[in-house]
């Protein structure tokens, strides 16, 4: 068994960090997320220990709540848009003909518009809140991971396994949750990573245009807009949610990339054998 790299373990004690502050935030934060503590854009001190935000706030504090906010807004629309996609896509390769050709035809015409776009416009149409930010996040990543999942399903569904789960009489459901799943779960998984990669940057994309999560409730991308304007005068606040989002998305790209190199050893260690 090959050790973990160092580049790999990064990435997992980032993760878990953020994880650990997300999941105790009530009891490790000094103060509330909307809680104003002294004057805006205080230089960081010993109370303080990054600063004050543009309304007083406690920036170290509304970090940590704001990792709660983005892991689970993006975990959720990651989940939704895998369990959608890889439905969608399986179906759409064990079922073949017309079946596959409208799901197809119905997803290239989702993604030939641009994905910031397409959110927006539905965003600012219906009502903003999480439900509704979560599934557009998912719906919009879900054409993604649908031409993946048909890509590794089309070279599954040749297979005699296959023809012979057919030849039985199992119906389309067996097939894809008792023959496909299982035999593309590598390639699966570490596009899960990359989505959610994905889903933590373009949450704070819309968070920062003003159509994701919604003031007062803290999360990353709206305290880079929040704070926009403090750069002017060379205050760093806006800097400190930024480099939150760029090193997490980071230690997601290491395990993953670990993840793949993995897979990709061990499937040429059974090609030697």
């Amino acid at each position: 068994m090959k050790r973990i790299p160092l580049t790999a373990w990064i990435g997992i004690v980032g993760i878990f960090a953020v994880v650990v502050c997300a999941s105790l935030a009530p009891w490790i934060a000094p103060y509330s997320e909307t809680q104003m503590v002294g004057n805006v854009w205080a230089p960081a001190d010993s109370h303080y220990l990054l600063g004050l935000d543009n309304l007083g706030r406690d920036i170290f504090s509304r970090l940590i709540f704001g990792a709660r906010t983005t892991l689970f807004v993006a975990l959720s629309a990651t989940v939704i848009s895998f369990s959608l996609g890889i439905l969608l896509s399986f179906t759409a390769a064990v079922s073949g003909g017309i079946v596959d050709t409208l799901l197809s035809r119905l997803n290239d015409l989702m993604m030939s518009v641009p994905t910031l776009i397409f959110a927006l416009v539905v965003l600012a149409a219906l009502p903003q809140n999480l439900i509704v930010l979560i599934l557009v996040m998912a719906v919009l990543d879900s054409t993604r991971v649908y031409r993946l999942g048909r890509a590794v399903a089309l070279d599954i569904t040749v297979m005699e396994f296959v023809e012979a789960a057919k030849l039985r009489g199992e119906g389309r459901m067996w097939i894809v949750f008792r023959e496909l799943l299982p035999n593309t779960l590598s390639p699966l998984l570490s596009e899960f990573g990359l989505r959610f990669a994905f889903a933590i940057l373009f949450l704070s994309s819309l968070s920062f245009l003003g159509l994701g999560i919604q003031p007062p409730t803290a999360d990353w991308g709206g305290m880079v807009k929040d704070n926009k304007d403090g750069i002017i005068f060379g205050v760093s606040a806006a800097l400190v949610p930024g480099a939150a989002i760029a090193a997490l998305a980071v230690c997601v790209n290491l395990v993953v990339d670990w993840l793949l190199k993995r897979t990709s050893s061990l499937k040429g260690g059974r090609g030697d054998a």
